[in-house]
């Protein structure tokens, strides 16, 4: 990219050292950086957007090249809101900017877009890890108890706060060390390379005063402010000191809302994450612009309607019957996108029409989870025009049962390919996706209660079960530190097709429909229907449980298996065979 064209914005005598590159016919974004940082934090997530824009970044009073004035009435809300105007007047004049705010930045950007007549300088804002203070006080005082809590755990994470309103104390820590710590404080905390900064330890001794001008007076008189400026929200689900409730109070201060989640830090979608950053700021800036919504950015639009899961996408295997289709339907009710995936295409357009027949939303896909290429072309679509996932459901399974001396190698490869592979396959190309796109999101895989006991009549489908589990076990403890569950469920015995379609190995095709008929016949007597299943995988992921027995016969297998290894080998010799 070219090389940032330095200006100065003078202000009823104050400085404002400002930055911009790009295209100057481009749509033009304005970034607003926060505390204790200046404009050059903005680089990466610049440098990710590409020339195709106008772009603007400055120092805002106190930070960076700019002037510091004196006293704490210089740094009121107010005054910050005309310093940004009196940006957007002189470097985009007659064109209103696309506005994105971080932190403090964003708190400032918030006074500018609830202005009234801000629509005529802001096309746009997008805020990062900053609330609107006001929309804070307002929110403090309609509390309840439970409300109150989350409150005081905020508080909790805000104790810096108290400590910015004690005289002298935090600009003295700031030039007694602290300046020349930052980056590796950050480093500690975030996991984060920062920008080392000449000018770090002014910035930080004299942002103080942002805390102490504007904390009290916002919090505890707060304003109406409302906007008619499209709001997009970027929530990190790991900050520190912004917790994402805070930004539940937005919607009602709103005309136009958008709401996105990041699984990082406070500083992770300006420092780690600034491609997936620019990639979100670029979807919602062309749609503001003209362009089509892409499905991701038309999930992410909030409105009064929305259920718990709303905004999120679900991708189920195997959703054209039984649990995969009840599961399909389930989210859908919680206001999920799904995409439902089956090798029967017209099961799963089935159970897709069901969702949008019910008032949701949902696709359907044709996939085979058992051919690795049929995965593959799965996930790219998936990446392609949806975004990552933020559920998978490894659901699509195949019954066979039989002696292993009578299991053949193709039976072995079939029921392996689809029971485990397809299951890898969804783990891998969708876990992937959840890390690069910083989804804290969730896997499921459907594992069985036969994965808790040997049993003589079935080797195969108990072996494959048996390796989900432990796969999924593997699969949990290496993403938990991206923030990202992974669940086994144990179905017992459920009243499914796949019992219709289960195969017997060595009898003859009589023999095979007998035993069919009989063992429809006992699952529909046990009478566990798949909706059931299908209110555990939903309570598995609310609650990131690790294993799921669902039944009283899998809970019962699953405790003789691990504490009574003696009774579940003898019980592995009965012949059960319908």
């Amino acid at each position: 990219m070219e090389q940032w064209h330095h200006r100065t914005v003078i202000r009823d005598g104050i400085n404002l050292a400002t930055r911009r590159r790009g295209n100057p016919d481009g749509p033009a974004v304005l970034f607003v950086h926060g505390y204790p940082d200046n404009g050059d934090v903005w680089d990466a997530v610049a440098e990710a957007l590409g020339d195709d824009y106008h772009l603007i970044t400055y120092d805002v009073r106190g930070a960076g090249a700019s002037s510091s004035p004196r006293g704490r009435q210089a740094y009121r809300l107010e005054e910050l809101r005309d310093d940004l105007f009196a940006v957007i007047d002189a470097l985009s004049p007659g064109r209103p900017v696309h506005l994105v705010g971080h932190d403090w930045g964003s708190i400032q950007a918030w006074e500018a877009v609830t202005e009234p007549g801000a629509e005529k300088r802001i096309a746009s804002y997008t805020s990062l890890s900053g609330p609107c203070l006001d929309h804070i006080g307002h929110n403090l005082r309609a509390t309840g108890a439970g409300d109150l809590a989350a409150s005081l755990r905020q508080l909790a994470k805000s104790w810096y706060i108290g400590a910015f309103h004690i005289p002298a104390l935090a600009p003295m820590a700031w030039k007694l060390g602290l300046g020349d710590a930052w980056p590796d404080l950050l480093r500690r905390t975030e996991g984060l390379s920062a920008p080392v900064s000449a000018t770090q330890t002014r910035d930080g001794a004299q942002g103080v005063a942002l805390y102490r001008a504007n904390m009290l007076p916002r919090l505890l008189n707060p304003r109406e402010r409302r906007t008619t400026v499209p709001v997009q929200l970027l929530v990190a689900r790991r900050d520190r000191y912004v917790g994402p409730a805070l930004l539940d109070s937005v919607p009602p201060w709103t005309g136009q809302l958008w709401r996105r989640e990041l699984n990082t830090g406070h500083w992770g979608p300006l420092l780690g994450h600034a491609p997936l950053t620019a990639r979100y700021l670029k979807a919602f800036i062309e749609h503001i612009e003209g362009a089509p919504a892409d499905a991701a950015l038309q999930r992410a639009r909030v409105t009064a309607a929305d259920g718990p899961d709303s905004g999120k996408l679900v991708v189920i295997t195997g959703a054209g019957s039984g649990i995969g289709e009840q599961t399909a339907l389930a989210f859908g009710a919680r206001g999920a996108t799904v995409l439902c995936t089956d090798i029967d295409p017209d099961s799963a357009a089935r159970t897709a029409r069901k969702i949008q027949d019910a008032g949701g939303q949902a696709l359907s896909r044709k996939t085979d989870v058992g051919n690795s290429r049929s995965m593959e072309a799965l996930a790219r679509y998936v990446d392609k025009e949806l975004g990552a996932p933020d559920v998978v459901v490894n659901n699509a399974g195949i019954g066979l049962a039989g002696p292993l001396l009578d299991t053949t190698v193709q039976d072995w490869k079939q029921v392996l390919d689809v029971n485990l592979w397809g299951v890898i396959h969804g783990c891998r190309l969708f876990a992937r996706q959840m890390v690069d796109q910083a989804k804290s999101g969730h896997i499921v895989n459907v594992s069985s209660a036969s994965a808790y006991l040997p049993s003589r009549a079935l080797p195969a489908y108990a072996t494959s079960k048996s390796a989900v589990l432990m796969l999924t076990e593997c699969l949990r403890a290496e993403l938990a530190d991206q923030g990202i569950g992974v669940s086994a469920i144990c179905p017992g015995i459920i009243d499914t097709p796949i019992t219709g379609r289960a195969r017997f190995v060595g009898v003859d095709d009589d023999e095979q429909s007998r035993r069919r008929d009989a063992a429809q016949r006992l699952y529909h007597k046990r009478g566990f229907t798949a909706d059931r299943v299908a209110r555990a995988i939903v309570d598995a992921v609310q609650g990131n449980r690790a294993e799921v027995p669902v039944s009283v016969e899998a809970s019962g297998m699953r405790l003789i298996g691990r504490w009574a290894p003696g009774l579940a080998r003898r019980l592995a010799r009965l012949d059960v065979a319908p």
